[in-house]
């Protein structure tokens, strides 16, 4: 009879692929963008549905030292124009950033910029927030998809980055997901062309042959690619709520003498507030991921779908509110 923990872990990994295949569902998108019981929820992980939302939401981050990264929601374009229309409400959203004085940093989904739709669309989208980008003295960082966009989505990366990039002008980063099998070859050479990478461990229903199913298969993976980067790598991105990863990090850069500012955690909005506080207040450097948009029911429960509990912390707290009201 298996034990405790093996059901547990079991129950969480069918809780985890359910939420992952629910969120494909663009019926339950519409459904869930209408039903009033869900905006409450939504609310601890999305910042706003418009930009006028966001920006308010992105000072108080400042105001705490929180760097950010901005992300327009959206993803799995079918049609041109729709494509077109998100790459221009990044536009709007640099210029924004521009204007108050915040951090230019954004992150963007090549399926949301037409890469499904022709890879030339797709290019000429990123290419014109990336000539933005230079022009505020902008980082756009191409976020990661699943497996099957990998190749597409690296070979963006290298066609829009801008010439001048690694001597302190606007750059654009890329995203490398310790679950995938290939990630560390993939590693070296970003390493190796001098980019910057944001590492997280991913958040799509991948198969066992392109990635690890265990997840500490997934977490070892990660270790070894943190370590690599900090050690090696070019400003990156620790993208991670992990407490344990977190501590391994700060050991590793203590004892080696790896400056504060060579690198960078990363966490959600909404996600740890408390951890990022804490770093803060030690002085590490840390950015928030802020997503804004009407788009957010897929983003949405890819992060339930990350840690299963947090389904039943959200709707704890959604209950809590309700009965205050």
């Amino acid at each position: 009879m298996p034990d405790r923990s093996t059901v547990a872990e079991l129950a969480e990994r069918a809780m985890r692929s359910t939420l992952l295949t629910l969120s494909h569902r663009r019926s339950l998108g519409r459904l869930a963008t209408r039903v009033p019981i869900t905006r409450p929820m939504v609310r601890r992980f999305i910042c706003g549905e418009t930009l006028d939302e966001a920006l308010p939401a992105i000072e108080k981050l400042h105001a705490q030292g929180l760097r950010t990264t901005v992300d327009v929601l959206g993803e799995s374009v079918t049609a041109a124009e729709d494509a077109r229309a998100a790459a221009g409400r990044y536009l709007a959203t640099l210029d924004a950033l521009a204007a108050r004085d915040l951090d230019r940093n954004v992150s963007l989904k090549p399926s949301q910029m037409g890469l499904a739709i022709d890879p030339a669309l797709a290019l000429e989208n990123i290419g014109r927030i990336v000539a933005r980008a230079v022009e505020t003295g902008a980082f756009v960082r191409i976020d990661m998809e699943d497996h099957t966009t990998t190749d597409r989505t690296l070979a963006l990366w290298r066609e829009v980055r801008p010439a001048g990039c690694a001597d302190g002008g606007a750059d654009v980063g890329v995203v490398i997901q310790s679950a995938l099998r290939r990630s560390a070859d993939d590693v070296e050479a970003i390493i190796a062309e001098g980019g910057r990478v944001r590492l997280c461990k991913g958040a799509y229903k991948e198969p066992a042959g392109v990635a690890f199913q265990d997840k500490a298969e997934v977490d070892e993976a990660y270790e070894a690619l943190m370590l690599r980067l900090m050690r090696a790598g070019r400003d990156p991105a620790i993208a991670t709520h992990d407490v344990r990863l977190i501590r391994r990090a700060i050991e590793v850069a203590t004892a080696e003498g790896i400056a504060r500012d060579a690198f960078e955690f990363q966490m959600l909005y909404g996600v740890r507030r408390d951890l990022q506080e804490q770093l803060v207040g030690a002085g590490w450097r840390v950015r928030t991921y802020v997503p804004y948009g009407a788009q957010w029911y897929p983003y949405f429960m890819r992060r339930l779908a990350e840690r299963p509990a947090n389904v039943s912390f959200i709707l704890r707290n959604v209950w809590r509110e309700r009965g205050r009201a």
